[in-house]
């Protein structure tokens, strides 16, 4: 239970982490076209300490829930050589993107380091392209079953049973299921070492368990390990392919709401709450699947933050659009007052996706903890 809980803890500061690197993306060029930078937090207020460095507070705040840059003038209204309000609009443009191009910055690095490292993760049965060396691995055994009692231990990787080779866990299931009662053979590989058990499949085995008493996962390579020269030039690629994939699943999922088809296969709606839960459920497969998650969300959160919507960073830029093509900027009261609204959608947006399934995903987190 502490283990999950520790767990969790990380997946949380690792989420905060790409909110720090995507706000420090918008400090970073407004520091650079010489706008004043009031404040650069970590978490949201009530502030828990704060340093003024030069003119910028530095803080910590009580709400983990991102981070957040005050950039001076970025409201609007504010006629100053150093405020936002005050730059050529490409310089607003840019400061605007640098946030969500250190998404893909942070992306770009964490796959390099995924390449670099190589990494497996689970797949169905069904599960073919993209993926290579699948094999079936023990997670879990039950006490005073048939595979505990033949010394069958969590890691091993089931080669064959019988004469039958096990490449998917219905190939198990399958053997098992024909042999219940009967003493069958099992080959095994644990680290680099190959070995053989006999047992008995239950023909009643108790509720939860199956016929031998173990659980199975199907585990493959997505990521094989690469060169060091190579895993930037491999990284930098699948940051844009995963881009592309992830672009085309959130069209089929948005057009899907509104011609009433099922999500896609793997989609799933998720806030901050129930993204952290599938970032500490990632931890357990490995450093490299929880790195490729990672990277997965920065790409994802990036193109979030791009859609035309108020309240992010892709709103701004309809805003600087329009000003642009009508010679001057929206009113401030306006602005102000359409970011509000939209943010407030969001916000209840996020709370209905916390109450509806963020809040069941880290029960039942909590719930395998505890069982295990």
């Amino acid at each position: 239970m502490i283990s999950a809980i520790l767990t969790f803890v990380i997946a949380l500061l690792c989420l905060i982490g790409l909110m720090v690197i995507h706000e420090f993306g918008h400090f970073i060029i407004a520091k650079k076209f010489g706008v004043r930078v009031d404040e650069f937090g970590i978490g949201y207020p009530p502030r828990i300490f704060g340093k003024k460095i030069g003119e910028t507070i530095y803080s910590v705040n009580w709400l983990p829930l991102g981070a957040f840059v005050r950039i001076y003038g970025e409201e609007g209204g504010v006629d100053d050589l150093r405020s936002f309000a005050n730059l050529a609009i490409w310089k607003r443009v840019l400061i605007i993107i640098g946030g969500v191009a250190a998404f893909w910055i942070a992306a770009m690095v964490i796959f390099t380091v995924v390449f670099a490292i190589g990494t497996r993760l689970p797949v169905g049965d069904n599960d073919v392209q993209g993926f290579s060396n699948p094999q079936v691995e023990v997670i879990s055994v039950s006490a005073n079953s048939p595979a505990s009692n033949a010394g069958i231990k969590v890691g091993d990787v089931l080669l064959q049973a019988g004469n039958v080779p096990i490449s998917k866990i219905k190939d198990f299931q399958d053997f098992t299921k024909s042999h219940a009662g009967e003493q069958i053979d099992i080959k095994l590989k644990h680290g680099g070492k190959i070995y053989d058990v006999l047992l008995n499949p239950r023909v009643n085995p108790p509720a939860g368990e199956g016929s031998v008493g173990i659980g199975l996962e199907r585990m493959a390579s997505l990521v094989s390990k690469t060169s060091w020269y190579m895993a930037p030039i491999k990284g930098i690629t699948y940051t844009w392919q995963t881009t592309w994939t992830s672009l085309v699943g959130l069209y089929t999922t948005i057009s899907g709401l509104f011609t009433h088809k099922p999500l896609p296969a793997g989609a799933a709606f998720a806030g901050p709450l129930g993204i952290t839960v599938f970032l500490a459920n990632a931890a357990s497969y490995g450093a490299g699947f929880f790195l490729y998650f990672i990277g997965t969300i920065a790409v994802l959160v990036a193109i979030f933050n791009l859609f035309p919507i108020p309240a992010l960073d892709g709103g701004k830029l309809i805003f600087l659009a329009i000003e642009k093509i009508k010679g001057r900027p929206v009113s401030v009261k306006v602005e102000q007052t359409i970011t509000l609204v939209f943010f407030a959608i969001l916000i209840c947006l996020s709370l209905f996706i916390t109450i509806r399934f963020d809040i069941p995903r880290f029960a039942d987190f909590i719930k395998s903890s505890l069982q295990k």
